[in-house]
């Protein structure tokens, strides 16, 4: 029993001295790098947020850095949709923007369940050198409406969870955040100082001297009726005939993704108050297609759907659709839209005789979020169908 008891002791030992030195080593190569500056621009203008940040990063560590690390906090890391950086050089009208890769940190998580994404810089940063890098990322079902259901007269109202600080393993010597909402109504927001508040425009900060991994926590409630449009399943069937034409039909589940409806629907008030843009509804939606696209047909269960308008310019082709009634909370809506075009615009053949196909891979519609999302590639002469 002795022997058991040294033994534990020991392996209790190891694993402190383990841990102890696992989590210093994290702490010392965050502690290489500090970020000289930082500016956050949160557009919250639509239901997807967009996202912009400035960072001038030092080197004060004694190793070069090939890569530094952004974190996000786990409830928008969940809702991440797109990220990309680059690296930036000159000044106002002679910048130029270098792309960076980026990709999910293999690292541990930081405090909180934070967690990290590694961008890889082209050239290493030296000691003593600095960096501006740029980095837009977009999220999604990030806005809570509250209250969660609201008649046809009412403006819809949403809830935003953020910092005023901005999440970075690094220290952070001087810092500021924005936020700019679709109207100047903004029923409550969380105060603290520095803040200050003009049109649609809210900023916090300059803060200095940040410690890695600050957070302050804020929430913002504010008016937004702009179209919360989901597409809750799209499968887009491609189809490739070899007498010259792709065929593309692309069946859609729409929803609106804001506070709920309640009580009846009236037209009539629908109508009259569309001039004063309070309602949270939709009933159009702007999708671009295919440059030399043809034979295009818009339809859902009962038919062909005559209100839609199809216009084909030199440099691209939009198709404005409306469903056969307005979408607000809680409704949705299913529909068809197919159309042509010519194959030799995105099949083509490479040296060695295998034909590829190039296409459009996300939705056409702007401003619209897609949850789940099918494409099927088959070809008139084969019955195989690549999913």
């Amino acid at each position: 029993m002795e022997s058991v008891g040294v033994s534990s002791r020991l392996c209790f030992i190891l694993c402190v001295f383990f841990s102890a030195y696992f989590f210093a080593g994290v702490r010392s190569s965050s502690a290489e790098l500090q970020i000289l500056n930082a500016e956050r621009r949160v557009d919250l203008s639509s239901h997807i947020i967009r996202v912009s940040l400035t960072l001038k990063v030092e080197n004060i560590g004694t190793t070069p850095a090939s890569e530094l690390l952004l974190a996000f906090p786990p409830k928008q890391v969940d809702h991440l949709a797109w990220i990309q950086a680059a690296a930036v050089t000159g000044k106002r009208k002679k910048k130029t923007f270098l792309p960076l890769d980026v990709k999910p940190s293999t690292g541990p998580d930081g405090p909180n369940g934070t967690k990290h994404y590694s961008v890889t810089l082209v050239n290493k940063l030296g000691s003593g050198e600095s960096v501006t890098l740029e980095v837009l990322y977009v999220l999604t079902h990030s806005l809570e409406p509250f209250p969660v259901e609201i008649s046809q007269a009412e403006s819809q109202l949403v809830y935003y969870h953020d910092s005023a600080l901005v999440l970075s393993p690094y220290p952070i010597k001087s810092q500021e955040t924005s936020f700019r909402t679709p109207t100047s109504r903004v029923e409550s927001f969380t105060r603290l100082e520095p803040t200050d508040r003009s049109g649609t425009e809210l900023k916090y900060g300059p803060y200095e001297d940040r410690p890695s991994y600050s957070f302050n926590p804020i929430l913002l409630h504010f008016e937004n009726n702009n179209p919360f449009a989901v597409v809750e399943e799209l499968v887009r069937e491609i189809e490739i005939s070899h007498w010259g034409n792709l065929q593309v039909t692309e069946h859609y589940k729409l929803a609106h993704a804001g506070a709920r409806q309640k009580g009846g629907f009236s037209r009539v008030d629908y109508q009259s108050r569309q001039h004063f843009g309070s309602s949270a509804s939709f009933k159009h939606l702007l999708a671009e297609l295919p440059l030399r696209v043809h034979s295009v047909y818009y339809r859902d269960d009962i038919g062909n759907i005559s209100s839609s308008r199809l216009l084909i310019g030199s440099k691209k082709s939009e198709l404005l659709i409306e469903p056969r009634y307005p979408l607000f909370g809680g409704w949705k809506a299913t529909f068809v839209i197919g159309y042509g075009v010519p194959i030799q615009d995105f099949l083509f053949e490479s040296a060695d005789g295998a034909r590829y196909l190039n296409y459009s891979f996300g939705c056409p519609f702007a401003e619209t979020v897609v949850d789940k999302l099918t494409i099927k590639v088959c070809s008139t002469t084969k019955s195989n169908i690549v999913q």
